[in-house]
């Protein structure tokens, strides 16, 4: 445990003086903020209340952004490492190869949380600020959204480390990285749409309809926070919502199971890869 805290720390370290990593952090602040004052815009006297909107906008962007730095966190932390030949040297202490990936895994996940929490957290304070009438449900909501935010990137995260473990030049990580998040962000979700309308109003088995949004975890991540609640009615989700038996428990779960078995995976093959 010492020797992943160590490395994990090292991780942070680099993270702290890499500028992308600022940059990254600032642009999450500054989206979010925005969101959060034009979320407020159209309420009016609807009675809408205004964090149920930032919350609906911030998932938005969540499902965007999150996915797309935390693969660029991690596409390249094992074969950049070893094509610069680092790998060989990290490997020479007396280090397990899984303590490798653990630790890097956790270095990057609390870097990825500071950006999240600080982003989102500076939108937060902005509208408790402008709007002190939020009620503390609604702030719940918020919280949960920000803590299955930082799943999400974990999820993407352990991904990213599969990739980088399998691939053998970074530049092929790298487009192997960007493929994966135009599938789960984008095209899944088209080709799942595509899917219901060639069914020609034909009802979708809840099992199966549960299975295809389990097997997106941006899915799952956006039916944890837009299919419930007020969220679900801002967002169009409730239909969705309606009509499936995944409850917040077993969406969680699955982000988990998410995260577990790609880095499972990487760790197995990083032990049988030379470097």
């Amino acid at each position: 445990m010492t020797n992943i805290l160590i490395i994990a720390r090292k991780e942070i370290q680099e993270g702290l003086r890499n500028r992308w990593v600022l940059a990254t952090t600032l642009l999450l602040a500054a989206l979010a903020l925005t969101l959060s004052f034009l979320g407020g815009a159209p309420t009016g006297n609807v009675g809408v209340n205004k964090l149920d909107i930032v919350i609906v906008s911030l998932s938005s962007l969540t499902i965007f952004l999150v996915p797309l730095i935390a693969l660029l966190l991690s596409h390249d932390a094992i074969v950049g490492e070893t094509e610069r030949g680092t790998m060989i040297l990290l490997l020479s202490y007396p280090l397990g190869r899984s303590e490798v990936i653990f630790g890097k895994f956790l270095g990057h996940l609390a870097i990825l949380a500071f950006a999240t929490l600080f982003g989102y957290g500076v939108a937060a304070a902005a509208l408790a600020v402008s709007s002190p009438d939020i009620g503390l449900e609604s702030w719940r909501s918020f919280a949960s959204m920000v803590g299955s935010s930082v799943l999400l990137g974990a999820v993407f995260l352990a991904i990213g480390y599969f990739v980088s473990t399998l691939a053998r030049e970074r530049s092929t990580a790298g487009g192997i990285a960007i493929g994966i998040w135009l599938f789960f962000v984008l095209i899944y979700d088209m080709a799942l749409l595509g899917g219901l309308v060639a069914a020609r109003g034909q009802t979708v088995p809840p099992m199966l309809l549960d299975i295809l949004l389990v097997a997106n975890p941006t899915d799952a991540y956006r039916l944890l926070n837009l299919g419930s609640g007020s969220a679900s009615a801002l967002s169009g989700m409730s239909g969705i919502a309606g009509h499936t038996g995944l409850s917040a428990p077993v969406l969680l779960a699955a982000l988990l199971l998410w995260t577990l078995v790609p880095l499972g995976l990487s760790t197995l093959v990083f032990s049988r890869r030379e470097v």
